[in-house]
């Protein structure tokens, strides 16, 4: 192993401390864990379903999270969806989705489900350290809409396609005007999805109402941050209620989304 990655992989140890590997062929599950092993000290855990995977994430809180696309009784994408939308306190955690096939339609419901990056089997050390180094050393800012939960889409890199998924006018991160009108969006279409799903519905609103004080507060925006931290407050009021008034409801958003631009439109969820 070269110096560099090395010292790449001492930066990387202390964000892959616990590893959960959910994969229904025990010798593939093994294999993943000794190559980390052979990297970091780290403790290992396995599943081979998508339940128990679950019910292992929720105990064991991995750092990591390593999962099968689709084997057996694993279905990454659904394992995946299910974490992004649960109350575990790791469902943010990267996940690694596996996949011996790396199709364009693979790789995209991948990425939507909102897996942080996409391995293709067999796959190299290298292979390897430079995922774990993507997803450790250059984190991608979450979203938290209600049709998508996971890491910013538009940076998605499996390092496998290399068609459209990629943009080359996309940005490290996301400019401060841009993560606002973002957050709009995210806002008027979580008001629209409340009855479909009302608890990632309220999940959303709060972080988006959350993100647009912080963004008023660095912009010096006063009005910004005070309509916000208004919002806020409600939502705490429809949480402890345990349900949204619709008509309610957009009278309180009202005065946030009048920040919108009047042309402001696009896909809530990057």
């Amino acid at each position: 192993m070269f110096d560099n990655d090395a010292k790449i992989i001492a930066r990387m140890a202390p964000m892959l401390q616990r590893v959960l590997i959910a994969d229904p062929h025990t010798a593939n599950a093994r294999m993943v864990g000794e190559l980390i092993r052979s990297m970091v000290r780290c403790q290992v855990w396995a599943a081979p379903t998508t339940d128990k995977a679950l019910k292992l994430a929720g105990s064991v809180e991995p750092d990591i999270i390593f999962v099968e696309m689709s084997a057996g009784e694993m279905d990454g994408v659904a394992f995946t969806r299910k974490l992004r939308r649960s109350r575990l306190s790791c469902r943010q955690a990267p996940v690694i989705m596996m996949c011996g096939e790396a199709t364009a339609a693979k790789i995209l419901a991948a990425r939507d489900c909102g897996v942080h990056e996409f391995l293709r089997k067999p796959f190299t050390v290298k292979d390897l350290v430079r995922r774990l180094e993507a997803v450790t050393l250059r984190p991608r800012d979450w979203v938290e809409a209600v049709d998508y939960v996971g890491p910013d889409r538009r940076r998605f890199n499996s390092g496998d396609y290399k068609g459209p998924l990629k943009r080359r006018s996309d940005a490290p991160a996301t400019p401060d005007a841009a993560r606002v009108s973002q957050a709009l969006k995210i806002v008027r279409s979580a008001i629209a999805s409340v009855d479909k799903d009302p608890a990632q519905a309220l999940r959303a609103l709060q972080t988006q109402a959350t993100d647009l004080q912080k963004a008023g507060v660095k912009a010096g925006d006063m009005k910004l941050t005070t309509t916000a931290v208004d919002f806020n407050r409600y939502l705490a009021e429809v949480e402890k209620a345990g349900g949204f008034d619709k008509a309610e409801l957009a009278k309180k958003a009202a005065p946030l989304l009048a920040y919108l631009p009047k042309d402001g439109s696009g896909s809530a969820a990057a």
